[in-house]
């Protein structure tokens, strides 16, 4: 009888063929979870724009989410208040598309039928990884409907036309906005301590033709609930006359001021000289007074000068501030301009004075003004220097009173040697002679300073 033989291999490898399947199953899940950063375990988080302490009539709430592996996938913002929960966002995200997210809410408390008084901001997010990684955070905010109350002394503020104005008052409660509007125009306010109480000052500037029309200034305060408050200031407008003059522009000096205008600028080359002219009188006046109101923008919260601001040591004025030029070549207008500074004469390459103590904010040529230094005085107070024919301070450099910061010149749109003095206030040029007039300091800043109430 022949023995038959059985062999065992295919049950083997029908063994291996199921178990290979599933192996490549569970690694494929494993390779998903973590490569697809599923099976992680960090929590979203997110971030305010600003402490959240106050909400009001229109406060605007945003927050920004994030989860930088699985994502985003569900956020909510709520206010709970007497045991009722107001749903103030919801939003569901694709599985894996937002790493981060910011979402912006107005809240309108009377609407939403809250009352004045504390109040739970309720915050959650989730994410996608494979156990919902998630976080809750309840912060307590207070409802406010009132906006802040502005306590101004009872001053009267004599303004002249192109001129400046301080102004110094209190308000009940913190804010964040404050300061003067001057029509469209924002001076903004700065902290300060009036008779040891916390107050407000602002500087700002009366528009040149404030003589001709109404001006509408007023002080205005936003809390942290976006409430907002204004009054109108008080003040007295006085007299002021600006001079009008014609100007000849004349061939020789086309030929010795804009040849080194079109070599600056390439888009000049290839145009006339007066062409050139015309450009640097009009577009590119306004640019460069543009830098220098970015320039003035940034400010020292503080005042930095202190006393009367000096003038330029035995110098003759050439041109005051507001005077109207019209220009004329071959006794035709071919342009117009306001002179926003005053102009000073003394000797050649006569040394230039800081007119105050502050910190230089810019150095450097600046078009038609040429070579020029502008140094900040605190709290928006500015003073420019120009057509020097060389500086001998740098930017952020502090400054002391009677310090030399270059010398005179005719760089940029000038004809002879001197001084352009401009003073700014916020980002607007004001009458430099007020800040020369000790009497007008003490009457119109010192002394407001100086009042309690």
């Amino acid at each position: 009888m022949r023995k038959i033989m059985i062999s065992m291999k295919p049950k083997k490898n029908l063994t291996l063929y199921m178990i290979a399947p599933i192996a490549i199953v569970v690694v494929a899940l494993v390779a998903w979870l973590f490569l697809g950063q599923r099976l992680e375990f960090g929590k979203p988080s997110f971030t305010s724009n600003g402490e959240i302490r106050t909400l009001g009539s229109q406060t605007s709430l945003n927050l920004t989410f994030a989860d930088a592996k699985s994502g985003l996938a569900k956020t909510e913002i709520s206010l709970v208040q007497d045991g009722k929960t107001i749903p103030l966002s919801t939003m569901a995200y694709p599985p894996g598309k937002y790493r981060n997210h910011s979402v912006s809410v107005v809240v309108d408390a009377a609407k939403l039928g809250l009352r004045e008084g504390p109040a739970v901001l309720h915050i959650t997010a989730k994410d996608n990884a494979l156990f919902s990684n998630s976080i809750a955070v309840n912060r307590p905010v207070t409802i406010d409907f009132g906006p802040p109350q502005i306590f101004s002394p009872n001053m009267q503020n004599h303004i002249n036309p192109g001129g400046t104005c301080v102004v110094v008052y209190r308000v009940s409660e913190p804010v964040i906005m404050t300061g003067i509007t001057v029509d469209q125009l924002f001076f903004k306010a700065y902290p300060i301590t009036l008779s040891g109480k916390p107050g407000f000052v602002s500087y700002f500037a009366m528009p040149m033709d404030a003589g001709s029309r109404p001006v509408n200034i007023r002080i205005v305060a936003r809390d942290q609930g976006g409430n907002e408050a204004s009054m109108p200031l008080p003040y007295l407008l006085m007299k002021e006359t600006f001079r009008s003059d014609t100007m000849a522009t004349s061939e020789s000096f086309l030929q010795q001021k804009m040849p080194e205008f079109q070599a600056a600028n390439p888009q000049l080359r290839g145009k006339t000289l007066l062409e050139t002219f015309m450009y640097v009188n009009t577009r590119m006046r306004e640019e460069n007074n543009k830098t220098i109101q970015n320039v003035c923008r940034n400010t020292t919260p503080r005042q930095l000068w202190n006393g009367t601001f000096l003038r330029m040591k035995n110098a003759s004025p050439m041109a005051l501030f507001g005077d109207r030029r019209t220009y004329l070549y071959d006794g035709k207008p071919v342009g117009e301009s306001i002179h926003m500074g005053v102009d000073l004469a003394s000797t050649s390459q006569a040394p230039i004075e800081a007119a105050n103590s502050g910190i230089v904010a810019y150095t450097g040529p600046l078009g038609i003004y040429g070579n020029a230094v502008i140094i900040d005085h605190g709290l928006g107070l500015f003073t420019l220097y120009s057509h020097l024919s060389s500086i001998s301070v740098k930017s952020t450099q502090p400054v002391s009173r009677g310090g030399v910061i270059g010398t005179s010149g005719l760089s940029g749109l000038a004809g002879g040697d001197h001084l352009h003095f401009g003073m700014i206030v916020g980002d607007q040029f004001v009458n430099p002679q007020e800040w020369w007039d000790p009497h007008w300091i003490q009457d119109n800043v010192l002394r407001k300073m100086a009042v309690s109430f």
